[in-house]
C-alpha cells in the first residue's frame, strides 16, 4: 500500500478549471477519482480525507497504486505504508466518517439511520420536550462515540469516552452529474487516542476503512504515535 499527500499547486488555484470542477461534492469526488483511475471500468481501491491548510485543499490517500497528476494542478508526495502494530500500543488519530446504523423494518427492507438524527428521534419518542434535549455537541459526541466504539470491536482497536472527540457534524446534500438522483451524507470529524487490540484487523481497517461513504471522503483512519 501507498500513502500519499496531495498537495494543490498555488498557481493552480487561480486557475478557472479547477473551481468549476470544485463546484460540487460529487465533482470534487470525480477530481480525486482522475488521481487514481488508469481506465473506465477500475474499481475504487483508494480511500482519502480532504483538508484545507492555507485555503487550498489537501488531500490524504492510502491506495494500491501511486496516484498519477494527470492535470499538473497537484503536488505529490508518496511513500510506502505498512505500518508495524502491536497489541496494546496507543496511538494518535484522526477520521472523516458517515456514521450510520443499517436496520430492517417489518418488511425486511433495510433503512440506513444518521446516529445523530437517531438520537434526537429516540428523545421525541421518549416524549422529551425539545427544551429539555441535551446541547446538540452534547448529542453528536454521545451518539457518535457510541458508533466508532462499535466500529473499534469489529476492526480491531478499542477507544474510551474521555480520550475522543467527535464533532463538526454536518449534514450535506448534492446530486450527481447529469442526474436528478439526491445523495444525503452525514459526517463527524473524529479526533483522539485509540488503542490496538488485534493488530492484523486494525491493519485491515487502515487499509480498507470504516463505515459506508468512502468514495465521499470518508472512512480513512489517519494514525500517529500518541504522546500522552
Amino acid at each position: 500500500m501507498y500513502l500519499s499527500r496531495i498537495r494543490l499547486r498555488p498557481d493552480a488555484a487561480g486557475k478557472r478549471e479547477f473551481w468549476q470542477v470544485m463546484g460540487s461534492e460529487y465533482q470534487a469526488h470525480h477530481m480525486v477519482w482522475d488521481l487514481f483511475t488508469d481506465s473506465p471500468d477500475r474499481e475504487r481501491d483508494f480511500l482519502y480525507r480532504v483538508e484545507e491548510a492555507e485555503g487550498l485543499p489537501t488531500i490524504y490517500s492510502v491506495c494500491q497504486r501511486e496516484p498519477v497528476n494527470r492535470g499538473g494542478m497537484w503536488t505529490i508526495e508518496t511513500k510506502p505504508y505498512d505500518p508495524a502494530l502491536r497489541s496494546g500500543q496507543q496511538l494518535a488519530f484522526v477520521l472523516c466518517a458517515n456514521p450510520i446504523r443499517t436496520k430492517c423494518d417489518e418488511k425486511g427492507k433495510h433503512h440506513r439511520h444518521d446516529v445523530v438524527m437517531e438520537a434526537k428521534t429516540r428523545l421525541k419518542q421518549q416524549g422529551v420536550p425539545r427544551e429539555e434535549w441535551p446541547p446538540e455537541p452534547e448529542i453528536v459526541q454521545q451518539a457518535g462515540f457510541a458508533w466508532l466504539a462499535m466500529k473499534g470491536e469489529a476492526n480491531g482497536f478499542s477507544v474510551a469516552a474521555g480520550d475522543v472527540r467527535a464533532d463538526g457534524y454536518i449534514q450535506r446534500r448534492f446530486r450527481k452529474r447529469k442526474g436528478r438522483h439526491e445523495i444525503s451524507l452525514s459526517t463527524i470529524d473524529y479526533t483522539g487516542i485509540l488503542t490496538v487490540v488485534d493488530p492484523d484487523r486494525f491493519k485491515a481497517a487502515l487499509f480498507g476503512g470504516i463505515g459506508p461513504a468512502k468514495g465521499f471522503g470518508c472512512g480513512l483512519i489517519m494514525v500517529r504515535p500518541a504522546m500522552r
